[in-house]
């Protein structure tokens, strides 16, 4: 098995949105806002080659967007999500799977792209794998996460019959492939997937949302966008007592900074332990 990080870019977002109920005073100390009050994040995903298959984990916000709506985010560094995939030696068409933790448009908008003023998928032979539950959640929007969910990110996969679901086990994990298993939380929105990556007797754990950067590993640490703030702290909570009992590398994709990373409980909660470099595990 490969893992690789793939960098998709930089945006910015909000940064009492990101935090929530922690003060300024006490976030900035981690992440710098600009004058704005907008911090600086990556968009990064995950691509891990596991004998014949070659699975995406996320895709970044893509570039289909309109000016007015990259405004509000400014993307920006010289990294894409193509880029880096051609840096590594994968053209788009190798590409057999596209696991998308959520549908939100930083996690799924580059599954889909523009060209020649029309939709196509990115990847062309690639199952698309998402939740039923959430496909439905994100299809039927609620009024507070629709500016989230872009039906042009999202339909196309549908149109060109290539979405696939993975089965939610009710407080079970369930099996993706030998070497992968999905773990579902519910609080920053509905039924979002984290795989829990097998290397070489270690987990890397795809947190996707539940814990966006190494600055959100303390519990209070929640997100203004989590629809369900009390659920993502008892779903936090949880997976932390395991994250430490068993030694797992969480694999952080908003951290502008760090790729990976252990935990360790304090006297003080749950705290960054080491920086991991992902090369290390192979």
């Amino acid at each position: 098995m490969q893992v690789y990080s793939i960098d998709t870019g930089l945006f910015k977002l909000d940064g009492g949105a990101m935090f929530g109920v922690v003060p300024k005073t006490l976030w900035q100390k981690s992440i710098p806002a600009d004058e704005n009050n907008r911090c600086t994040f990556a968009m990064r995903c995950l691509l891990v080659v596991d004998g014949e298959r070659k699975i995406l984990i996320d895709t970044g916000m893509g570039n289909k967007q309109s000016e007015k709506f990259f405004s509000h985010y400014f993307p920006h560094g010289n990294e894409s999500l193509l880029g880096s995939l051609l840096r590594l030696g994968f053209q788009p068409t190798d590409i057999t799977d596209v696991l998308l933790t959520h549908l939100h448009f930083d996690h799924c908008g580059g599954a889909v792209s523009r060209i020649n003023d029309k939709l196509e998928l990115t990847f062309p032979n690639a199952h698309y794998w998402s939740s039923e539950a959430h496909w439905q959640w994100a299809t039927k929007p609620n009024a507070r996460e629709k500016a989230s969910f872009l039906s042009e990110n999202i339909l196309p996969i549908l149109e060109k019959g290539r979405l696939r679901f993975v089965e939610e086990k009710k407080g079970e994990k369930t099996s993706f492939s030998s070497n992968i298993d999905i773990m579902f939380t519910n609080g920053h929105t509905r039924s979002m997937m984290h795989p829990l990556i097998n290397i070489n007797g270690r987990t890397l754990a795809y947190v996707a949302d539940l814990i966006p950067t190494a600055a959100h590993i303390p519990l209070p640490y929640i997100a203004g966008y989590d629809m369900y703030p009390m659920t993502s702290l008892e779903e936090k909570e949880i997976y932390l007592e395991d994250a430490v009992a068993n030694n797992h590398v969480l694999f952080l994709e908003h951290d502008a900074t760090t790729v990976c990373c252990t935990v360790e409980k304090t006297e003080k909660g749950f705290r960054k332990k080491e920086t991991v470099q992902l090369e290390s595990l192979i």
